[in-house]
């Protein structure tokens, strides 16, 4: 779907931004894919990497509504993957994050109006549901605006927003298997266990590439698609990575959870299960589905809608990966 498209991608130099490039630029043959980020330097090396003549890197903040309006002329495609993610500096600088995830989502959405984008889909995360902490909770405002966006489009508009939430990202910059592996490599005495109890989602970075390119087929607008994922305890992640290595229960940091939870049970009313995903749909209305079904996709699958209170939580997730599971799926995310 993305052959002679333009496609921009905020927060393009990220972790997600680079598995995207790459897989869209070995499967499609895009017009241009935008790169749209902040910073300079990984530009500069992002380039390096991929120096087809598509590419197009603009510097921009997604607080910036102006830049970003010039940034999207005549895109067809965009994914808004920019946004502040560490849980910790997030409780510390609550504004800053405010300003980025929610200010920022605002603008990519005034941006992508403005210039008649065809489809929207902004990333997400698993602590967006019942949030707890800062972070968290500037997420599930953004999917609220992007959620709500699509009241805006008014009759003549193609521009449609959708949401994919996702969980743990295996590899990615700031999460736990790079700051395992870095204490590893310097033979540190133990590795420090926040809590033995706790869960997480898992998803390699191909994984979530391959979601979000599969829910711009199917989506139809105001929909929160939520992959099947398995599970892993911190406990067992960390004798995967270094089964010889000590560990040292060091406590829950400032806006963590035990378990994280994608579809909250408060949502189960609005919850359709597909083969190998979840759809939460929007509690709204919206003028070009007024019945809000949203039990057939785009694409033309099928589902139906789960259980009473049903709720899609790591620490009950029915699939838990193995220590050798675990080995195998960190083994893929390095190759």
């Amino acid at each position: 779907m993305f052959d002679n498209a333009n496609i921009l991608v905020t927060g393009g130099t990220g972790s997600f931004g680079h598995k995207f490039t790459q897989t869209v630029l070995e499967k499609f043959k895009p017009s241009k894919v935008i790169i749209y980020s902040r910073d300079e330097l990984k530009q500069s090396q992002m380039q390096e990497k991929f120096q087809q003549p598509c590419m197009r890197y603009f510097i921009g903040d997604v607080r910036d509504r102006e830049r970003l309006n010039m940034a999207m002329r005549e895109t067809d495609f965009v994914i808004h993957a920019a946004a502040l993610k560490q849980v910790p500096a997030a409780e510390y600088n609550p504004i800053e994050c405010i300003k980025t995830n929610i200010n920022g989502a605002e603008n990519v959405i005034h941006a992508a109006l403005e210039n008649k984008v065809k489809r929207v889909i902004a990333l997400s995360t698993d602590k967006a549901a019942n949030p707890i902490n800062l972070y968290g909770a500037t997420k599930l405002c953004s999917d609220k605006l992007f959620v709500a966006a699509n009241n805006l489009v008014g009759n003549h508009s193609p521009t449609r927003f959708a949401v994919v939430r996702y969980g743990n990202v295996v590899g990615s910059r700031g999460s736990v298997v790079p700051a395992f592996r870095s204490m590893i490599e310097r033979r540190v005495e133990h590795l420090p266990i926040t809590d033995p109890r706790m869960t997480r989602f898992w998803i390699t970075l191909q994984q979530g590439v391959d979601f979000v390119t599969e829910s711009f087929q199917r989506m139809r607008g105001g929909e929160i698609f939520v992959p099947k994922l398995p599970s892993v305890r911190i406990s067992d992640l960390a004798k995967a990575m270094a089964p010889d290595m000590p560990t040292q229960v060091t406590g829950i940091r400032p806006g963590e959870k035990l378990h994280e939870i994608m579809c909250p049970s408060d949502d189960s009313h609005l919850t359709v299960e597909f083969d190998n995903h979840y759809v939460i749909r929007p509690a709204i209305t919206f003028w070009e589905n007024a019945d809000n079904n949203y039990e057939t996709d785009g694409a033309g699958a099928s589902g139906k809608p789960v259980i009473e209170d049903f709720e899609y939580s790591s620490g009950t997730n029915p699939k838990f990966l193995s220590i050798e599971e675990i080995q195998a799926i960190n083994a893929i995310a390095d190759a």
